[in-house]
């Protein structure tokens, strides 16, 4: 599933006539990016919540046939954050364990594949997963970017913890049971983060770092810095 329905208030103008997700990086709308990224790994079902300007991201990315996948949208009068646009779309995610991301951060190399069995007991050899199969979500972590220097989780040995250090921050990626949504009802608005955190008390989420080029655009500054020239760009 990729994240659509946000208003994206802080990069207006550029937003009032256009959806977040669409806006341009490296000459391809940001929401490409995640697709073609997404069936570059095999995922090519795909569902796609979206609000504010939906019909845009329809009419850019249709049923996905163009990108070798097949794209079905859920639409939402008004936003209802992650958790709500989640069990918005539950009787089109299905019952396994899925991915969803944002539509509006851009990480060009992250490699889909590694999701593929993030909550599998046993690893493509049979072996014991360091994944624990009582998790119920496996989330990506990235360094803390300098518009969020708290972080947002601690890791330790591959399981969240919601206090400790050293600090990451969520990077908006995350394979999720679909059972843990059981509790938030369609239509409903609903944050990701306090599930989160309640599993992570548990002991019942797991997660990792990744370490290469992740960028939540979320200003128009950042969304012309990323689109300089890599030699004009400033260091972050």
């Amino acid at each position: 599933m990729i994240f659509a329905a946000g208003r994206g208030e802080r990069m207006r103008p550029l937003t009032d006539t256009c959806p977040k997700p669409l806006l341009k990086v490296r000459g391809r709308p940001l929401i490409v990016w995640q697709v073609l990224n997404l069936v570059r790994a095999g995922i090519t079902e795909i569902v796609i919540n979206h609000s504010h300007l939906g019909h845009m991201i329809e009419d850019a990315l249709g049923d996905g046939a163009q990108f070798g996948a097949s794209i079905a949208y859920s639409p939402e009068a008004q936003a209802l954050e992650t958790a709500g646009g989640i069990a918005q779309a539950r009787h089109l995610l299905g019952d396994a364990p899925f991915v969803a991301v944002s539509g509006d951060i851009y990480c060009s190399h992250f490699d889909y594949e590694q999701v593929k069995t993030a909550l599998q007991d046993n690893d493509v050899w049979g072996n014991p997963h360091p994944h624990d199969k009582r998790d119920v979500a496996w989330i990506y972590l990235v360094k803390n970017p300098d518009f969020h220097p708290q972080g947002d989780f601690a890791l330790r040995s591959f399981s969240i913890a919601n206090e400790g250090d050293p600090r990451y921050t969520f990077a908006n990626i995350g394979v999720y049971r679909p059972e843990i949504f059981d509790t938030v009802k369609a239509g409903e608005h609903a944050k990701l983060a306090p599930i989160l955190r309640a599993y992570a008390d548990r002991g019942q989420v797991g997660g990792e770092v990744y370490r290469g080029d992740w960028f939540n655009v979320g200003t128009p500054e950042q969304l012309a810095q990323l689109n300089r020239p890599l030699n004009e760009r400033t260091p972050t």
